[in-house]
């Protein structure tokens, strides 16, 4: 089979996936999943004014604290192109999932088989979770699409080892890092595993990797500068820091996903105090839980989010949201100190899990219709899709390509650390999920080898 007719299968294959999870989407795309809406206003605001705000009619500039302008500015271009559409923006993703999946073929290609690399790459195509994030307008896909394109970049650089092929490595990292925050130290996990996947070259590596870092930051500098000048403070996000996903955290570990959300609906929608005691105890006797640490968290999750609901003028709710983080924090870390040992050990487990096994590829308004037995069916999938991998790691590692072994399982680390020890989400680890797909179907193919060699083993012992 030709490389351009494996390009053109994978590129249709995933295609007619994408189309069909934009189909399944789009009754919820104007009614779930609403930090939809604020990126799309974002990158609205930058297509119409230039200026990154949320509020273009403010008569003084009002920054924006919250998110950082990656995926706003993509969003800005495909509006300039094509004028602001959902459809638009789905189709667009549906583009860079095609991209995503011929770059796991190619990087699999690079360290395999040709079979096992288009393998690789049409059961990447195949895989739910990447097409239902790309119908949304959420980071999920853009910045799996990032991630996969800087791995790709980074390994060229490994392997060629000119100051061009780094330099342009540390500026794809910049945009991950632009678009998702929680990816501004990747670069240096990379470069560690960069140098210690190999001993004959670590100088020349440890010097590439310098140019690959300084080209980071380069990139970042105006992004500094702007929450500098308008913040006043050197920060990557303003109101976007540690301070709520360490307090959401908190409760992941002390309270059911579906109980959580529950309490978080009913303390949206019950502002008196003494009626939302009553219908917490309620849920707390049909549930069979204890009801004071209920209580707790939706009077918590009430009393902060007033902190920057209250105020009406927009810079000072701006400024709200900032203090409002740090209020975050702070009862965070608050909570955590109730059991410091319970905590860190049930992030440690339960935010695992929830961030590699637990993703359910179901449309938000049907997910609750679910049974028990469907979700954990989904969920051991992939635990096999993890063992594989882990698996896979091993056979690259063995068959010569340390670099990449060390690289994906940089990644796997890095993801691993930012999120397990703060919040998990299954769709935080979906930028590392084509890796993991490229893994697996490595370690599916030295099986299958290993199968075939004792089978033909059997049968030439029997026919002696």
């Amino acid at each position: 089979m030709s490389r351009r007719f494996s390009r053109l299968l994978i590129v249709s294959v995933s295609s007619a996936h994408a189309a069909v999870f934009i189909a399944y989407q789009r009754p919820d795309w104007d009614t779930q999943w609403t930090d939809q809406n604020g990126y799309m206003h974002l990158g609205q605001v930058l297509a119409e004014t230039g200026r990154f705000t949320r509020y273009p009619d403010y008569p003084h500039f009002v920054p924006e604290a919250l998110r950082t302008p990656g995926y706003p500015a993509f969003l800005a271009a495909l509006d300039v192109a094509f004028g602001q559409s959902h459809l638009v923006i789905a189709l667009a993703q549906a583009v860079l999932f095609a991209i995503i999946c011929l770059l796991v073929c190619a990087m699999g290609r690079a360290v395999t088989s040709e079979r096992t690399a288009l393998s690789a790459g049409l059961l990447t195509a195949l895989y739910p979770p990447l097409p239902y994030f790309g119908a949304l307008a959420l980071t999920e896909l853009f910045t799996t699409f990032l991630v996969t394109a800087s791995m790709a970049l980074w390994l060229r650089a490994l392997r060629r080892g000119s100051v061009g092929s780094f330099t342009i490595s540390g500026l794809a990292l910049a945009s991950v890092a632009l678009t998702r925050p929680a990816f501004l130290y990747l670069p240096l996990f990379l470069l560690v595993a960069g140098v210690l996947a190999t001993r004959e070259d670590r100088p020349r590596r440890r010097r590439g990797g310098l140019v690959m870092l300084a080209a980071f930051v380069a990139a970042l500098l105006p992004w500094l500068a702007y929450n500098a000048v308008y913040f006043r403070t050197l920060t990557f996000t303003p109101a976007g820091g540690v301070g709520r996903v360490l307090f959401e955290g908190t409760w992941q570990a002390e309270l059911p996903g579906r109980i959580e959300a529950e309490l978080t609906a009913i303390a949206d929608a019950t502002s008196d105090r003494t009626a939302l005691d009553d219908k917490v105890r309620a849920l707390a006797s049909r549930s069979q839980m204890a009801a004071e640490p209920m209580l707790r968290y939706v009077h918590q999750w009430q009393d902060i989010r007033r902190i920057w609901t209250e105020p009406q003028d927009p810079w000072e709710r701006t400024l709200a949201r900032i203090a409002a983080d740090h209020e975050y924090l702070r009862v965070g870390l608050e909570n955590v100190r109730r059991d410091p040992w319970r905590h860190l050990w049930r992030r440690a487990i339960r935010g695992t899990l929830i961030l590699w096994v637990a993703e359910i590829p179901v449309r938000y308004s049907d997910i609750n219709r679910l049974s028990p037995l469907a979700i954990r069916a989904i969920w051991l999938l992939q635990v096999a899709l993890m063992v594989l991998a882990a698996w896979g790691s091993v056979v690259l590692a063995r068959n010569g390509a340390r670099s990449e072994a060390f690289a994906i399982a940089a990644l796997v680390v890095y993801v691993t650390a930012v999120h397990t020890l703060l919040y998990a989400e299954a769709r935080y680890a979906l930028p590392a999920k084509p890796l993991i797909v490229l893994l697996a179907t490595i370690a599916v193919a030295d099986l299958s080898e290993r199968y075939r060699l004792r089978s033909e083993s059997a049968w030439h012992m029997a026919t002696r």
